[in-house]
């Protein structure tokens, strides 16, 4: 048995500062995937700060910015009125994720934060992790790895990011406001995930002792059309095997701006930057749909397991832009 510290932070400044002092310490929120880890082995912070009831809670309006708490959880927000008429697709990405029971505890900041699902990550009995242990190596490249990433990936590590909303927020330049010892910043989503092909046990730009403290979502123009596309093994309460967050603008037969992030396929939450540009000024047309699906798969890595990634990611972007833009087939 462990010893572990409880502290129950009475504002954000406190919670930094004990974070921020000792190395062991970690934040503790909804703990959905904290505890989890916590259970399996994999963390061991020996003090948790319990953010809870931290004045995190409030989502609010700001002319065509959505603020987000970041302890405002998965079911509050997607149940907004503003998300469901401004960014419905950012709707469609948190009801597809986890179960109703967990949406209910799960923070928008521990969403955006969760760590990957690979099997070998979360097994302390696999030594092969440079996740978990740098250096160890990469048991999924070798192992089953179906599951796994082909976009941002390397030999040195193909864990997938497992969040559905930070694959639609991505595609939404989503900022996050950021306290730490040092004091206030903003980064947008699209600079805050660190690919695994480096550094594998570096996710993200956070500091130790860094907290997220909300989260600016920009909206949507009126008249633009946006979906959530997810392909996974079986109907709830599973992981993508691949998806697709899309948003376009369309004026007349020509495509004035195309938003798409991808999900089950990067081992960050992947923004598919050449695919956008392929589509933007573009006739709707199946043609050019599949000639930016190609686009926003270059340069995939696969190992035997995830080869079949390549193909799917692209007829899901496929088939969520034909259905946006009612393109014939």
């Amino acid at each position: 048995m462990r010893a572990l510290e409880y502290v129950r932070a009475a504002d954000a400044d406190q919670a930094v500062e004990l974070v921020a002092g000792d190395p062991t310490a970690a934040f503790l929120a909804g703990g959905t995937t904290q505890l989890d880890l916590m259970k399996d082995g994999v963390l061991h912070p020996a003090l948790l700060v319990d953010i809870t009831r931290l004045p995190l809670h409030a989502v609010e309006c700001d002319g065509d910015v959505l603020r987000v708490g970041a302890l405002v959880t998965m079911e509050e927000l997607a149940a907004h009125p503003t998300v469901r008429e401004r960014v419905p697709f950012v709707r469609e990405a948190l009801l597809s994720g986890a179960s109703v029971q967990l949406r209910n505890m799960a923070t928008i900041g521990g969403n955006l934060l969760q760590r990957t699902r690979c099997r070998y990550f979360r097994d302390p009995d696999v030594p092969q992790c440079n996740k978990r242990a740098p250096g160890s190596g990469c048991a999924a490249v070798q192992g089953t790895a179906r599951m796994h990433a082909i976009l941002g990936a390397s030999e040195r590590c193909i864990a997938v990011h497992a969040s559905d909303l930070a694959v639609a927020l991505v595609a939404l330049d989503a900022v996050a406001h950021i306290q730490g010892p040092d004091g206030q910043r903003q980064v947008p989503l699209t600079e805050f995930y660190l690919t695994a092909s480096d550094s594998p046990e570096v996710e993200n730009v956070l500091q130790h002792g860094e907290l997220i403290t909300a989260v600016d979502i920009p909206l949507l123009p009126n008249g633009a059309r946006s979906g959530y596309l997810k392909v996974r093994d079986r109907g709830s309460y599973e992981f993508a095997l691949t998806s697709a967050a899309v948003s376009l603008v369309i004026s007349g037969n020509a495509i004035q701006e195309a938003r798409i992030g991808l999900g089950g396929v990067g081992s960050i939450p992947w923004r598919a930057w050449e695919a956008e540009r392929e589509l933007t000024g573009a006739p709707v047309s199946v043609e050019n749909f599949h000639r930016a699906a190609a686009s926003a798969v270059h340069g995939a890595w696969t190992v035997p397991g995830t080869a079949f990634k390549v193909e799917l990611a692209q007829r899901t972007l496929i088939r969520e832009l034909r259905a946006l833009s009612g393109a014939a087939v």
